[in-house]
């Protein structure tokens, strides 16, 4: 570095002295290699009156800086120039690594206040502001990534809280750190107490960043989902250490080794002791054959890759062997979209992905496994003579599954006896692969089935039906009476009000199952449940039910799959896609439902790109009302108006209230689309109405949304946020933003309301987000560029505003015109350019959506003399359905 202007002046290899020689120098240093004239100069450094003989007084300022640092000033024509490139200037190289997010290397640059030696004079002023907001945003960054990688940075936070009091992402990060550090009422506070400075000082709300730690910590947990243990974890200390280790150099590291090994549990340990703000996710994939699916539902979003961009969380992926090619695929991509995500996966063998390190989990040692088996055999039945232990460990293997096993049948055998036991049980190996652990695994659990009453193995092979465990109430329904036996014998375990097995011994139950009934069983009992769940999806109990899907997904799925009446079940579960925008699963499984007749098979044929039937065009039934959320395939202007009313006439005076909200919904919506923009108010007015009294969330995140296009639409930019933001609250509560058709394209119309109404930095930050979230949609990457460019044009930088708008018609091949459009249109006014205007005129000449239309022709009036743009504005009133200004 040759220039040092982050702190006092320094310049390598010299010295200067002279307040306005440094000032001279620091000016210079702002503008490396480029010159700087000389009236420039002399306004910025005598700013409290030019010198009588100006010229004279610079250059007699120049050669004194010559002479204490040779080598650094040219002359020029026009002034002088710092003969340096800007990487050797500090501030400069500042700013280029905290854009290339290298922030410590940044930040260490810093030696004291920026622009020290030119402190107070105009031309320095704005500078050292801009360099000092970046620092603290950069510092931000920095802590946030040592606080992803576990470090405590409680301390340094909460001295920089007090520093910068309505900081809100120095805040933000402390709610994180304190809920990271299991110190959750003090985030809580932490909140609170900067709540209520920004209401105080500035009468405004809390940002979205320190929202969303708030209800982090609200949630308890920040999206942890690792289950709690019930017994202790023994023999695995340094595995643990070890896991944390590679952790630390390697974002996935992959536990193998034999079936009953210990992967899950040493997994979950590990996952336990780390320090992660933006929580720990549990993907088991034991019972489920779409690791996608099982990946969305683990953390509630039907895209999670989406939704995990510009997190730092763990996922433990369990059970990675039965599908380790979707499995190593799921795993890649999300190594690649999400940079600060770490995995630990669990498997019989590696995944074999770019950048993988391996953690091979063996059978315990001897110490450990005799340590394991005493542990379980006191909790089975204390007080026993346990010398025979190191054999028994010996005879398993010391395999944890099979030591625990063991142990548990202490309660009805000695010791002595449980050792000769198994010495003939274990030489049965079987046959299905040549792993040695496998088989030895295979003679444990066979040895265990052997155990048990005829009416205990009768019920553990039923519950093999069960995917991801029941209910006790499941259990019961489906199997029979007698699983508390089953827990006692280890072969079932209670977790929280669910009953499940280990996924080795379910597999090995399913091959003694003999009994067909039980498949029946099981499928008409979660088609009933599925049925019960769906009358209260649209009520204020949704939230409670939709819980309740998601536990039993994968057991919804089975019945689904094997279901004799598989449509019936269809129909029940349709409901919950729509209201969690879930397109492609619903269309999946359309795709593989029987041909037969009636709503049902209707509903099928119109989601996989049929004609709707009649049955479907009559029915009441409220999927019948929004089954086009699942088909993703405009309807004909003329044919969607007419079905919206000819619905409005049939169902508007329906009994049930929440009916008769949708049909308005769709009105609205429609008549906006296709109809009057101006009418939809009234009859999306009463959609919200009638949502509200019967809690909906769905339904009033749709309605708030098309409220907010109509009031854009007004003009009411201010009421248009207001509706969109309290969309978002209540589609987020429900799953996600994903619930509302188009969700980047919402995040976009949030920024381009806050730019609308002054407010930059919230909007460029939901711009910043939906920049990630749109990585591989270039039409959705023109819509961010689109509203980026808007927003340098309000700040009055025209240049990056047709930089970034010039850059946007570059990725809308295959973009709706109505986008194409309003991009020319926004580069029509940045640049100056009427060929803009002709175009978007062009495009929109024949369109369909009259507010588009109505927008280009406002902004062409701007170009044309009174009369003709009178005419322009006029027609755009029409076109927007408003009543004509007087």
């Amino acid at each position: 570095m040759r220039i040092g202007i982050l702190g006092p002046l320094q310049i390598s290899g010299a010295g200067v002295s002279g307040t306005r020689l440094r000032a001279l120098l620091v000016r210079l240093a702002l503008d490396p290699g480029r010159v700087v004239t000389a009236e420039r100069l002399v306004d910025d450094l005598w700013q409290d009156g030019a010198p009588e003989h100006p010229t004279s007084a610079l250059q007699s300022l120049v050669s004194r800086a010559r002479r204490e640092a040779p080598g650094l000033i040219v002359t020029h024509p026009s002034g002088y120039l710092l003969d340096v490139r800007a990487d050797d200037v500090d501030a400069w190289r500042f700013e280029r690594l905290a854009r290339e997010g290298a922030a410590e290397e940044a930040l260490s640059l810093w030696r004291g206040t920026a622009l020290a030696d030119a402190a107070g004079m105009p031309f320095a002023v704005a500078t050292a502001a801009h360099l000092e907001e970046l620092r603290l945003a950069t510092l931000a960054r920095r802590i946030a990534g040592d606080l992803a990688r576990g470090a405590d940075v409680t301390a340094e936070l909460e001295g920089l809280v007090a520093a910068h009091p309505l900081r809100e992402p120095y805040h933000a990060l402390l709610v994180r750190a304190l809920l990271a550090d299991g110190r959750r009422a003090e985030a809580l506070e932490v909140f609170e107490r900067v709540r209520r400075r920004l209401a105080d000082e500035l009468g405004m709300d809390p940002g979205r960043e320190l929202l969303d730690a708030y209800e982090a910590a609200l949630r308890d947990s920040p999206g942890s989902s690792l289950p709690a243990q019930l017994t202790t974890f023994v023999g695995r200390e340094a595995d643990v250490a070890r896991v944390r280790e590679l952790l630390g150099v390697a974002r996935l590291v992959t536990l193998t080794g034999p079936g009953g090994a210990g992967k899950t549990r040493l997994a979950i340990e590990t996952a336990a002791t780390l320090r992660v703000p933006d929580g720990v996710w549990l993907v088991p994939l034991a019972p489920v054959s779409d690791v996608l699916t099982a990946l969305s539902s683990a953390v509630k979003a039907a895209d999670p890759v989406a939704a995990l961009r510009g997190t730092s969380p763990v996922i433990v992926l369990d059970n990675c062997e039965h599908v380790i090619d979707q499995a190593a695929d799921v795993a890649s991509r999300l190594l690649t979209e999400v940079p600060g995500l770490r995995i630990i996966a669990t498997s019989r063998e590696p995944l074999d992905v770019t950048g993988e390190h391996l953690h091979t989990v063996p059978p315990l040692d001897a110490a450990a496994a005799v340590h394991l088996f005493s542990d379980r055999a006191a909790a089975a039945r204390a007080g026993l003579d346990l010398s025979a232990a190191a054999d028994i460990c010996r005879e398993l293997d010391g395999i944890p599954l099979a030591i625990e096993l063991a142990a548990a049948r202490l309660r009805t055998l000695s010791p002595s006896l449980l050792a000769a036991q198994l010495g003939d049980r274990l030489s049965l190996r079987g046959s299905r692969t040549a792993e040695p652990r496998h088989r030895t695994l295979r003679a444990v659990i066979d040895w265990s089935w052997e155990l048990l009453s005829p009416d205990e193995r009768r019920l553990l092979a039923r519950m093999s039906v069960f995917s991801g465990g029941a209910t006790y109430e499941a259990v019961l329904e489906v199997c029979g009476p007698g699983v508390e036996s089953l827990v006692d014998k280890s072969l079932v375990t209670v977790q929280g009000e669910r009953y499940t097995m280990l996924e080795t011994v379910r597999r090995y139950a399913a091959e003694k199952l003999d009994d067909p009934s039980v498949v029946a069983a099981h499928a008409r009992y979660y088609t009933a449940l599925a049925e019960r769940a769906d009358s209260f999806l649209r009520t204020d109990a949704q939230l409670d039910w939709l819980a309740v899907l998601d536990a039993e997904q994968a057991n919804l799925d089975a019945a689904l799959d094997r279901s004799g009446d598989p449509l019936r079940l269809f129909l029940a579960r349709i409901w919950l896609w729509i209201m969690r925008g879930r397109r492609r699963e619903a269309q999946a499984w359309a795709a593989r439902m029987p041909e037969a007749e009636g709503l049902a098979h209707e509903l099928c044929a119109a989601i996989t790109g049929g004609v709707p039937g009649p049955a479907l065009l009559e029915s009441d039934h409220p999927a019948t009302l929004a089954w086009w959320g699942l088909t993703g395939a405009p309807a004909a202007p003329d044919g969607v108006m007419a079905e919206a009313r000819r619905s409005l006439a049939r169902l508007g005076d329906h009994p049930d209230p929440w009916t008769r909200a949708t049909v308005r919904l769709m009105a609205g919506l429609v008549e906006f689309e296709y109809g009057t923009p101006g009418a939809a108010d009234s009859p999306l007015e009463a959609a919200l109405e009638g949502f509200e009294r019967t809690g909906d969330r769905w339904g009033k995140a749709m309605t708030l949304t098309w409220l907010s296009l109509a009031a854009e639409n007004r003009g009411e930019t201010a009421r248009a946020l207001s509706f969109a933001t309290e969309s978002v609250r209540h589609a987020t509560a429900i799953g996600g933003m994903e619930a509302i058709p188009g969700p980047v394209m919402l995040r976009v119309r949030l920024a381009q309301l806050h730019a609308r109404l002054g407010r930059f930095d919230e909007a460029e930050a939901s711009l910043d987000q939906t920049w990630e979230a749109a990585e591989s949609d270039p039409v959705a990457r023109a819509r961010v560029l689109h509203v980026r460019g808007e927003i340098a044009r309000r700040k009055g930088d025209q240049k990056t505003a047709v930089d970034l708008l010039r850059e946007a018609l570059t990725l809308v091949e295959g973009a709706p015109r109505q986008l194409v459009a309003l991009i020319h249109m926004e580069l029509a006014t940045a640049s100056g350019s009427r060929a803009h205007v002709d175009a978007a005129l062009e495009l929109t000449a024949d369109g369909d959506d009259k507010t588009v239309r109505a927008t280009v022709l406002e902004g062409a009036a701007a170009w044309l003399p009174g009369s003709e743009a009178a005419a322009l504005r006029a027609e755009a009133t029409r076109l927007r359905g408003l009543d004509p200004e007087p």
